[in-house]
């Protein structure tokens, strides 16, 4: 029993995907001595404009990087509030600190997890300067509602699409309803350059601005127009990112598919819903365990080799930076006391979905979870 217990999980929640092509392109570039904003990094960007209908990209070190960059291009700073989900990971709302300005807030879809727009309505106030939602697991947040709210009040719209590449709402892809839209390349995420991130705009002006943020301030070397610092991504990093741009069509389909058999497959817990409209391309395959029986399950999960995560298990507005607002988001929390995620990378085989399938109906009856 003991070695059971300490067996390793042989499902791992999440898997990055680096194969021969992604070492070959950063060799490549290491080979050719152009290894920071180079031409890899052009060439990533005018590709990646093509996923996000034409828009000019601008790729920076990281989806944070991306975040942060876009407030201060639109103006955002000291004086100004952001309306965002609690529900997150602390970047959404950090972002919005670096960039001096103070997060507020909202509640979210319990369906979801992603910004309620009647919340965020409610939110907005004489400081709003933008509305900042996030496309929370791989779901589309209700940008369009959002969208129209933002035009309503005079808002920016900047959408979090760090864990939404290519899913889309009303045959609109997510990245395509805002001022400036963000994407994370970390490793685990849908596709990755290693490490990295991108804005995606509609406006030339804030494209420049972007560059010259993320470049100190600079187009042409010692010319420095404004003050800015050094967000840049390496050719490395786009080098690896283009090959996985290549791969993200079909990387999109498996995980849908991969979510597809697990919700035919799982009869104890209720499957992550998706919206009318909307499609989920499955950064995570988020379910929920109520009656506080989620850490149960998933202790259960990780005798039988099954990994799980919990994103996120304390909301922003309870961590420490923030915990001064006192919002009372009571969605936020019991999100955060439920949800638990489980395997549906696009490296699962069949063998692999059978085993999550069944490890989740033993784990969910043994801890007491099994929803009716």
């Amino acid at each position: 029993m003991d070695r059971e217990r300490n067996a390793p999980e042989n499902v791992p929640a999440a898997q990055p995907v680096i194969g021969e092509e992604e070492i070959e392109a950063a060799v490549r570039v290491l080979r050719s001595g152009r290894v920071v904003q180079g031409p890899e990094v052009a060439a990533f960007e005018e590709e990646f404009a093509e996923f996000v209908d034409g828009r000019a990209c601008v790729a920076v070190n990281s989806g944070t990087s991306a975040l942060h960059l876009s407030l201060l291009a639109l103006g955002i700073g000291h004086g100004d509030e952001v309306v965002v989900p609690s529900f997150s990971f602390a970047a959404t709302a950090n972002a919005v600190r670096l960039a001096g300005a103070e997060p507020v807030f909202a509640e979210i879809d319990p369906e979801t997890f992603c910004l309620d727009p009647d919340a965020a309505a409610s939110a907005i106030g004489p400081r709003t300067a933008a509305l900042l939602p996030v496309h929370l697991y791989g779901h589309p947040a209700a940008a369009d509602r959002l969208g129209a709210l933002a035009r309503r009040y005079g808002l920016a719209l900047v959408e979090d699409a760090c864990q939404a590449h290519g899913a889309a709402l009303h045959d609109e892809r997510v990245g395509t309803f805002g001022e400036a839209a963000c994407f994370s390349f970390y490793p685990t995420k849908n596709m990755h350059a290693l490490e990295g991130g991108m804005v995606a705009v509609e406006d030339a002006e804030l494209a420049r601005t972007l560059r010259l943020l993320r470049n100190q301030g600079m187009e042409q070397r010692y010319a420095n127009e404004i003050v800015g610092a050094n967000m840049r991504m390496t050719d490395v990093a786009a080098a690896v990112g283009r090959v996985q741009l290549g791969r993200l069509p079909a990387y999109t389909e498996r995980r849908r598919a991969n979510a597809k058999a697990l919700d035919s497959g799982i009869t104890t817990l209720a499957t992550p819903p998706v919206a009318d409209g909307a499609r989920h391309v499955y950064h995570q395959y988020t379910v929920r365990v109520p009656g506080g029986r989620r850490d149960a399950v998933q202790r259960e999960l990780e005798l039988r080799g099954v990994g799980s995560a919990v994103y996120y298990p304390t909301p922003i507005h309870r961590l420490t930076p923030y915990a001064h607002q006192q919002a009372g988001l009571p969605e936020t929390d019991r999100a955060a006391a439920e949800v638990l995620s489980l395997p549906v990378h696009p490296t699962l085989t069949a063998g692999d979905l059978a085993r999550v399938v069944g490890a989740v109906d033993e784990a969910a009856a043994a801890a007491g979870a099994v929803v009716e």
